[in-house]
């Protein structure tokens, strides 16, 4: 007995020896291709979901910080107009006690309405939106890199290329697309038409006016890009008739996702004839479609890796009617069943280990390279994957949250644990006598 023990002199859990055997049973012979192959799916399958799933999250993360980013850049935080629909007379009065509301940054007044937008080449409709210049130049999604003006004003490039100087250029500001669809530019002329007139005897007649265009915004964001016209808001007020009033006033807060919380202060320093609507209200039905298909696609993704699982299981399990003789030859050396189910475990961690390992590196390569591998693919098949008319966005937003990245390692890591549990058992319980009875 003593002859057999010394054999296998170290018999700790996940000795060396047990090491060498689960490496060894990974290099595939010759006879033994079949099962290497299915090793090698399982390895390709928790490698390419793991990473499938990284980007799928990043991607997601990144669209709704860029759509929240727009759309907040756009609309504010919050919204405050009349229950009736009538201009705000006392904006200004409005405007300056919000302001006092802890947790208020700023407060923007607005004249808005709807308008044609008319060229010599087509007809759109567009949202006029009239503001303040000091307002404006305050929204970075206007007032960015990507602005281009004809405004003049002496001084630095700085600000040239800025919109100081706005309500006295005498003009507009269009979108990139739109100036895109009515083929015009820096100094040409468009013609805006209100439906809501003056009134006269035959009637109520559209208002039609012809300003030109001073400034040309880029916002990365296809719906407004191609919607909207800034204005100055005294102009604006005559446009649409509002007797010196502001349609509605928005409200920017230093938290955004608190803005319920603030929602009762807001309400306390306006009058029973105002109302306040906030932005998570406003986009409700569009954020709550977006979680759902986020969840959708992980849940479908995540099959990628069971699947794998399944095949390290399946791999483990000929393996094991494959190794049946030698499993007999080491349990009447002296090999304990734990040994055993050790050796075929960590056969099977190894590969969900280094897949995982592998898919993490590459759903990261991924998430970093977006944008180049979507204008590889773009100029690959002369099509756009990423249209921004249909997802909104000019650019694929790629956003990695380490939090939910080692979620998802350690998700993959569990499956694949997990799945060489069965066999390593069933290798543990092989009776070495009926193992060697045939051979």
């Amino acid at each position: 007995m003593a002859a057999v023990n010394s054999s296998l002199p170290d018999t700790r859990p996940f000795a060396g020896f047990e090491w060498l055997l689960a490496l060894r049973y990974l290099r595939a012979r010759r006879r033994e291709g079949f099962i290497s192959v299915i090793s090698l799916f399982s390895f390709l399958g928790i490698a390419l979901g793991v990473a499938t799933l990284i980007v799928v999250m990043s991607v997601f993360n990144g669209f709704h910080a860029e759509l929240l980013d727009k759309i907040l850049g756009f609309s504010g935080h919050a919204a405050v107009y009349r229950q009736d629909q009538e201009p705000i007379k006392d904006y200004k009065e409005v405007q300056a006690r919000l302001a006092k509301v802890p947790g208020v940054t700023s407060v923007i007044s607005l004249v808005e309405g709807q308008a044609m937008v008319s060229s010599l080449k087509t007809a759109t409709g567009a949202l006029v939106r009239g503001i303040s210049e000091d307002d404006l130049i305050t929204l970075p999604s206007i007032n960015n890199k990507d602005l281009r003006t004809a405004i003049k004003k002496p001084g630095t490039l700085d600000e040239v290329a800025s919109l100081k100087g706005f309500e006295k250029a005498d003009g507009i500001a269009i979108g990139e697309a739109l100036a895109q669809r009515h083929q015009v530019g820096l100094g040409n002329v468009i013609t805006l038409i209100a439906p809501n007139g003056p009134d006269t005897v035959i009637g109520n007649t559209p208002r039609i006016r012809d300003y030109t265009v001073v400034a040309i915004f880029k916002m990365g964001m296809s719906d407004y890009d191609s919607g909207v016209v800034y204005m100055p808001i005294t102009e604006a007020q005559d446009f649409f008739s509002t007797d010196n009033g502001a349609t509605g006033l928005e409200v920017m807060v230093d938290d955004p996702d608190t803005i319920q919380n603030k929602l009762g202060s807001l309400l306390d320093v306006l009058g029973p004839e105002l109302s306040v609507q906030t932005w998570q209200s406003r986009n409700v039905a569009f954020f709550n479609a977006l979680a759902v298909e986020r969840n959708v696609v992980i849940m479908v993704v995540s099959l990628v890796v069971l699947v794998a699982a399944l095949n390290i299981i399946s791999g483990l399990f000929m393996l094991v009617k494959d190794k049946g003789s030698n499993i007999a030859i080491l349990r009447t050396m002296g090999a304990t069943k734990g040994s055993i189910m050790r050796v075929f475990f960590i056969t099977g961690a190894a590969i969900g280990t280094i897949g995982t390992l592998v898919g993490l590196i590459l759903g990261l390569l991924i998430c970093a390279n977006a944008n180049n591998i979507r204008n590889a693919i773009q100029w690959l098949s002369g099509v756009d994957p990423f249209n921004p008319e249909f997802y909104y966005l000019a650019q694929l937003p790629a956003k990695v949250d380490y939090g939910q990245t080692f979620w998802i390692v350690f998700f993959a890591l569990v499956i694949s644990y997990l799945a060489t549990l069965y066999p390593s058992w069933k290798a543990a319980r092989l009776d070495p006598v009926e193992a060697l009875r045939y051979e």
